[in-house]
């Protein structure tokens, strides 16, 4: 069948990669380098799966600037378009969403709309009762940047937010792509795949921030996180994984989803949700603090990235960072190879590795990386285990 997918980042890219193994997908972007891009079978994400697939697979996939091409005819039109967190709604901005719904249902309303952007708890369906039309189903994803295409190749579970035929069959096409057998599915309302969603990546961030406030313990009493953190890890309850400390959660998803996630507790009692978002403003504060007790007058940035095998930056966790110890007065400089000018809202970029190693007196890192070891009594980080 034909599908049709709205956008060219990670979930767009790798839900019309997956898809267009057995099918007909048609990619919609606004932006004609991307589309050029994909349709020249490069990636314009850093994904090594993505980038791999459309180079040497034989996918049935086409990039278009046109959305009559795209939806004309479409069985399923995918929705993977940014809801950023607005501060002052105190929402996501679901505005491409819904621009994107009504132009979909004015050239197919044949079509069953799925939604992959994340939303808030019963956008779906207030958006039915709004535009009448009820054809429309929220999917969540569940896919790490840098690694989306593997994620919905292997993924953990597909949870679609409608009970009916149309909702079966979707899963049956994203379980058809996957490589992994026996995939879990779960067909659910359509509120509680968006609760789903941002239950899920809120949990995710409290993991993050435990281990963060673990690692801030052990710095204050000079103790060994690492010895701390092997030990509770072997409680099989617990696991040794998602264990790495940091700067603090960031990137695209964690931080705007647990901000909506609070926001729907407004009339909610609850402590837990709301301490999860207070404890990366802490953690951060904290890490920003203990980068000035050096005393530095240049402080290096080695990379905005949040994590190896990405090329996002949006809302990473060091950004807060730099900016706070920017406000003391210490000069800031980074070193980001994917930022290719000299400047980065107000900040100096150096481009030359040797030459930031020498200009700055610490160098700070989320994720320690080989090209700074050998200025390592530099090097402040709190990566304990070298990954993600």
């Amino acid at each position: 069948m034909k599908i049709a997918v709205v956008g060219t980042g990670y979930v767009g890219l790798s839900n019309s990669i997956l898809l267009a193994q057995h099918n007909e997908v048609v990619v919609l972007d606004i932006v004609a380098a991307r589309v050029d891009l994909v349709n020249q079978r490069h990636s314009p994400v850093a994904d090594k799966e993505i980038s791999y697939f459309l180079e040497s697979e034989d996918l049935n996939l086409k990039a278009t600037l046109c959305a009559e091409e795209a939806y004309i005819d479409a069985s399923y039109v995918i929705i993977a378009t940014p809801t950023d967190y607005d501060v002052d709604l105190n929402c996501f901005d679901t505005s491409s969403v819904e621009n994107v719904v009504l132009q979909i249902i004015e050239l197919n309303s044949n079509a069953t709309i799925i939604i992959k952007s994340t939303v808030p708890v019963g956008f779906t369906e207030q958006l039915r009762e709004t535009t009448g039309f009820h054809n429309i189903i929220f999917s969540p994803e569940f896919l790490r940047e840098g690694s989306a295409l593997h994620d919905n190749l292997y993924p953990s579970r597909i949870v679609v937010g409608d009970k009916g035929s149309r909702a079966k069959e979707f899963a049956d096409l994203l379980h058809q792509g996957a490589k992994k057998e026996k995939v879990p599915v779960l067909l659910t309302g359509s509120t509680e795949a968006e609760a789903i969603k941002l239950f899920a990546n809120s949990y995710l961030a409290m993991r993050v921030g435990y281990f963060n406030e673990l690692d801030t313990y052990a710095a204050e009493k000079q103790l060994d996180a690492r010895e701390m953190i092997e030990g509770i890890g072997l409680d099989p309850r617990i696991g040794t994984h998602y264990n790495n400390p940091s700067f603090g959660y960031g990137g695209y998803c964690l931080p705007k989803d647990t901000k909506q996630l609070l926001a729907t507790y407004s009339e909610v009692p609850n402590s837990l949700i709301a301490a999860i978002v207070e404890s990366n403003i802490v953690r951060q504060n904290y890490i920003c603090q203990d980068i000035l007790k050096r005393k530095p007058r240049i402080v290096g940035i080695y990379r905005l990235i949040m994590k190896s095998g990405s090329d996002n930056f949006r809302s990473s966790a060091i950004q807060p960072i730099m900016e706070s110890i920017r406000d003391t007065g210490v000069k800031v400089i980074i070193y980001e190879p994917v930022w290719r000018e000299d400047n980065y809202y107000g900040y100096q970029v150096e481009h030359d590795l040797i030459e930031f190693k020498s200009l700055c007196d610490v160098i700070v890192a989320n994720r320690f990386d080989h090209e700074i070891y050998d200025v390592r009594q530099k090097v402040y980080t709190r990566d304990v285990f070298g990954a993600n």
